[in-house]
């Protein structure tokens, strides 16, 4: 019955050849034209997880209490020296806050204008008052600067400091630290190196580590979602402020970004550079498989328009029935060009075939019709399955590529009875002299028959080694694995993630009140797999009561040198030049050979003899962050006792909202790059706070959400399929023929990513449900030629036709394996080794298990008869 309609579908095409053509191509061209109008593409990842589940609702509730920490996109600074870290953040925040059209929310997480003034009293009270001492020794140097805050000021408070000293050792070692810094800086600045002077090192004494030379300036841009990269704009014209404020290594500050912003946008921008090189890849190289199989050019360009028409009515119909796309439906003009060329392969492989056999092209078509034709709508309402089997999932991302990829199944099986006979009928390939098939692999067919309990034998070992495999199996659902690692948002992100106190992978729990959050925070930080523990809290200092003394002794003695009333104006290059050559000799004098200040007096008068050329370059080495750091002394010797009601609103309103809920953030012990420690981490928190939420959480929930979507996608595709093959082959032990070897296949594909050590993640569990998809297709073909009477299927004009189907579908999904982009490259891996074990199941071990051939028809007729 289905031979017999697809025969007058054919048929009518033929006969109407001109008019079906032109009719299916303006119809194509049509949905073309609609779908560059309507369809969109949805670059917002938040859409394609769905919102009603219980995590997914303890994040939205955490991103409406603060909106401010959704969708960052974060400035990561790193200078020679904390003067300049601080001094460039600091600049880059002001830039940005006056452009509000572009940067909401501009803050300094560890900087500004609060941690200047209050910064002294986030230290313990030992390292308070070694600070101060440091501080209290400087304070003649500190005077002499704040009155005159230039190169002369430097020179001459250091020559009268040394003058001072005269023979008293002890008194100029004390020096030697500082004039070791300023000696080094003057000599790189000589031989022409870059430097700077860290001027809160030499103040304080202590060296500074990792954290205190860099900083973070946090916004949440305005986005656009109309086009590939919703934060382009911000991300420029970060980088246009960047370089108007003289950020380069030569001036010694680095601007990396990252953020939730950056790191979508920078895959969206690899996928892009990535789509084009393996769409074009992909065009040809099934071009060139096309001529190989089919060896006429009418025939490859027939294919080539019916494939051309069924991508742009699948794109009419994306734009109608889903109206976007997004990261992952984007893929379905990849997948459409390598699973829809299957049907006009085997289409026109058979009627190659036919034409060989009965020597006219009416009758060849006929026959085409009637013997591919069934197998044709059995394997296209399989493939459809396979990939409609998404839309009962709760995974939305996934949805829609089901119901694009599913419809544009259904289209190229329409247009390969429509368009393609008719385009034949039009063209009029040649006449075919010779057999269709593979006759030297006659050999094989037969062995595969005499052998066949072998080969059956060595399947069921193969299944049972997969099966002892499956436990390894690794599941890695951590979104940045699957972004570019060389771009510059994921290696930052990966850089943070090494110092467990700015890692982005922290736990949130939203609190009724900063009291509740306070008794929380202090349960979930007693837990093992916790590091720390912030709330608003953690930003009153403890200890006030033994600091605030401190920092008072400090202002009456620091005050009166830092508030000068009347500084000295900035000299002439020839009064800096003479300061130097005066400080030169004075260090020169004091000095043993070989000491600080012999070293520091021998740079100062090789400087001097450059002239005034090398002053511009020693000022921007040695007073960089003199003038802010001079600002920041005054701020902090004015330090107040600290409260919850006097912290800034911008750091308040970040901790606790409008409504009185706080926030509180968790950050993991170990490495968060480990899933096996976020893993840890997400349970023992959720232990405590079950409704905490945050990128570890997001990741473990997405993960365990996606991974069932796709179990559930898997179980009702099997399931349909079974039911349509039971309809249509109507013998069980034919059913299990086609799903035996495609389950194999399935085993042999898991084990394959166990031995080569491939997790499955967001990305390439998508080649599991598309094999269902693809492998029945196969099985169909050589089942349905077994139940007509075929006994050697290895030589038949099916098997060229699969092979060569197979080497279309490898080289579309081949071409993905080669994107810059992890995630897309690590799909078209596990397609490409899912497509070969299902080939080596179809070609080795379906032969072996068919035997045999049984003619179906007869059997039939014999079974109505009795």
């Amino acid at each position: 019955m289905i031979a017999a309609i697809v025969a007058r579908i054919v048929e009518f095409a033929r006969r109407n050849a001109v008019l079906v053509m032109v009719a299916c191509l303006v119809l194509a061209a049509a949905a073309a034209v609609y779908a560059a109008g309507h369809l969109a593409v949805d670059t917002d990842i938040e859409r394609m997880l769905p919102s009603n589940v219980a995590w997914r609702q303890n994040e939205r509730a955490l991103d409406e209490a603060f909106p401010q920490n959704n969708n960052l996109l974060v400035a990561v600074i790193d200078a020679r020296t904390p003067d300049l870290a601080e001094q460039a953040a600091a600049e880059l925040a002001d830039k940005m806050r006056a452009e509000p059209q572009l940067f909401t929310h501009v803050r300094q997480p560890d900087g500004g204008p609060f941690f200047d003034r209050n910064g002294l009293l986030y230290l313990s009270p030992e390292e308070l008052d070694k600070v101060a001492q440091q501080l209290i020794a400087a304070q003649p140097l500190i005077g002499s600067l704040a009155h005159d805050p230039s190169l002369r000021g430097l020179f001459d408070a250091l020559a009268t400091f040394v003058s001072g000293a005269g023979t008293d050792t002890e008194k100029v070692a004390q020096l030697d630290p500082t004039l070791t810094m300023i000696g080094n800086v003057v000599q790189r600045i000589i031989d022409g190196k870059r430097a700077s002077l860290s001027w809160t090192e030499m103040m304080t004494g202590r060296k500074p580590n990792a954290r205190d030379l860099r900083r973070f300036v946090m916004t949440r841009p305005v986005l656009d979602f109309s086009g590939l990269e919703s934060g382009a704009t911000a991300r420029t014209e970060i980088r246009r402020l960047a370089s108007e404020l003289g950020f380069s290594s030569e001036s010694g500050v680095r601007l990396r970004l990252t953020g939730s912003v950056a790191l979508d946008d920078e895959q969206f921008a690899t996928l892009r550079e990535g789509a084009l090189r393996s769409t074009v890849l992909s065009v040809v190289m099934v071009c060139a498989i096309l001529f190989i199989a089919l060896r006429s050019v009418k025939l490859v360009g027939a294919i080539i328009v019916t494939l051309a028409a069924g991508f742009m009515l699948t794109a009419g119909f994306a734009a109608l029935a889903i109206g976007s796309l997004n990261l992952i439906s984007i893929a379905f003009g990849v997948l459409f060009i390598g699973l829809a060329v299957d049907f006009s392969i085997q289409f026109s492989v058979r009627y190659r075939d036919q034409r060989h056999r009965l020597g006219t092209f009416p009758a060849a078509l006929r026959g085409t019709a009637l013997t591919i034709g069934p197998s044709l709508v059995l394997a296209a309402g399989a493939t459809a399955i396979g990939f409609l089997s998404f839309v009962p999932t709760r995974y939305t991302g996934i949805q829609a590529l089901g119901w694009i990829a599913g419809g544009g199944m259904l289209i190229a099986i329409a247009l390969n009875f429509l368009l393609l006979p008719a385009l034949l009928a039009i063209v009029r390939p040649r006449g075919e002299p010779e057999a269709i098939g593979f006759r030297r692999a006659a050999p094989l067919d037969r062995w595969l028959i005499e052998r066949r309990q072998w080969v059956i034998g060595g399947a069921a070992l193969l299944a049972a080694v997969s099966i002892a495999l499956l436990p390894q199996i690794a599941f890695d659902f951590d979104p940045l694995n699957l972004k570019n690692p060389n771009s510059e948002s994921v290696s930052t992100a990966r850089d943070l993630m090494k110092d467990p106190m700015t890692t982005p992978y922290t736990a949130e729990i939203l609190a009724p009140s900063l009291d509740d959050a306070k008794a929380l925070a202090e349960r979930v930080g007693e837990l093992p797999e916790v590091a720390q523990v912030v709330t608003a809290a953690s930003f009153i200092p403890e200890e006030q009561d033994k600091k605030l003394p401190i920092i008072e002794d400090l202002a009456l003695l620091l005050g009166p040198s830092l508030n000068d009333p009347q500084p000295l104006p900035p000299p002439s290059d020839e009064a800096v030049l003479k300061a130097m050559r005066a400080c030169g000799n004075a260090m020169e004098k004091i000095g043993k050979p070989g000491s600080p200040a012999a070293r520091l007096g021998a740079a100062l008068h090789g400087a001097a003899a450059r002239g005034a050329p090398i002053v511009a370059p020693l000022r921007a080495a040695l007073l960089a962050g003199l003038l802010r750091r001079l600002d920041g002394l005054r701020e902090m010797t004015q330090a107040k006792a600290l409260t919850l009601e006097s912290l800034p609103p911008e750091l308040r309103n970040g901790w606790i909202a409008a409504d009185g809920r706080a926030r509180i953030e968790v950050f993991p012990k170990g490495d968060a790059r480990d899933n096996r420690v976020l893993e840890r981490f997400v349970a023992a928190v959720h232990s405590v706070a079950p409704d905490a939420t945050g990128t570890p959480v997001t990741i473990q929930e997405a993960g365990r959400l996606i991974s069932r979507a796709f179990v559930d996608a898997g179980l009702v595709g099997v399931a349909a399929i079974t039911i349509l093959l039971c309809a249509v082959l109507r013998r069980l032990r034919e059913v299990m023929m086609v799903l035996g070897p495609l389950l194999l296949a399935a085993l042999l594909t898991l084990a394959v990513t166990v031995v080569i050590g491939m997790p499955l993640n967001y990305a390439n569990i998508i080649a599991l449900p598309l094999l269902l998809g693809i492998g029945v297709a196969f099985d169909i073909y050589f089942v349905m030629n077994w139940r007509a009477g075929q006994i050697y299927h290895l030589q038949s004009s099916t098997a060229r036709a699969v092979l060569f189907s197979a080497l279309t579908t490898l080289s579309a999904f081949g071409s993905l394996g080669l994107s810059n982009d992890p995630g897309t490259a690590e799909m078209g891996i596990l397609l490409t080794i899912s497509l070969v074990c299902t080939l080596f199941c179809t070609f080795i071990v379906l032969p072996a298990l068919l035997g045999p051939a049984r003619v179906a028809a007869a059997e039939e007729h014999r079974e109505a008869a009795g």
